[in-house]
């Protein structure tokens, strides 16, 4: 997957279309990402282990992966990622502009 933990991201589809954030957790298996302050929803939680209050928490929710897209700070827009070989080395670069974000 071309999107790792703490890349900036923005969402480029569903209700929360246009937000930015931080990726916090990648399920490579399922193809979903957990962005901070994204697809917030609210739970009702019975007293218990997780709350020793009852009440209605509000929670963030996995997005699927084809639903962000890594966002360049420079440019100020969302790009693409690739990935290039230099040397038997692979690297990770904004397609856009061709500037390596990291090594693999």
């Amino acid at each position: 997957m071309k999107i790792r933990k703490n890349d900036p991201v923005i969402v480029i589809a569903g209700k929360d279309k246009g937000k930015k954030g931080k990726v916090l957790v990648v399920d490579t298996a399922k193809k979903k990402v957990l962005v901070e302050g994204v697809n917030r929803v609210k739970r009702h939680v019975k007293p218990g282990a997780v709350s020793k209050e009852g009440g209605i928490i509000t929670v963030e929710k996995p997005i699927d992966i084809s639903n962000v897209m890594y966002f360049d700070d420079k440019l100020g827009k969302a790009v693409r990622i690739g990935y290039t070989l230099v040397d038997g080395k692979k690297y990770r670069i904004n397609k856009r502009t061709g500037d390596v974000l990291e090594t693999s």
